[in-house]
């Protein structure tokens, strides 16, 4: 059983920066697919960023690329989302996720097993 747990969130003024960070219990941070997903109120949950736990090349949503990055600290079984430029449409809850069963990094909530509680970040404007 993998446990994940997400620290970081908060309430800053657009155009800020936060920094996520998602620590694992009994995870092998050397496989597997690693990623940051967010719900907004009323919306569906949707894929922001995720990455092969092994490394290589992340992937990103759309609405985040060149404003955010997914890494890792392997020694410390830590996943982080650096968040910046920040803007009021990116208020969510912020989950990390573990697919154990591929490689790839990908954006696909259902294939992922395993989940945070969620950590709160509020834009305002």
């Amino acid at each position: 059983q993998v446990q994940l747990v997400e620290s970081g969130g908060g309430s800053v003024q657009a155009g800020g920066s936060l920094r996520l960070s998602c620590e694992a219990s009994r995870y092998y941070y050397s496989r597997g697919c690693l990623g940051w997903f967010r719900q907004a109120p009323g919306k569906e949950r949707e894929g922001v960023a995720a990455i092969y736990a092994g490394g290589g090349s992340p992937v990103y949503a759309d609405s985040v690329k060149g404003r955010f990055a997914i890494s890792q600290d392997n020694a410390k079984n830590t996943l982080y989302l650096q968040m910046n430029s920040l803007k009021p449409e990116d208020t969510a809850m912020y989950y990390c996720a573990a697919d154990m069963t591929t490689d790839w990094p990908h954006l696909v909530e259902s294939g992922y097993n395993y989940w945070g509680q969620g950590t709160q970040v509020t834009v305002s404007s």
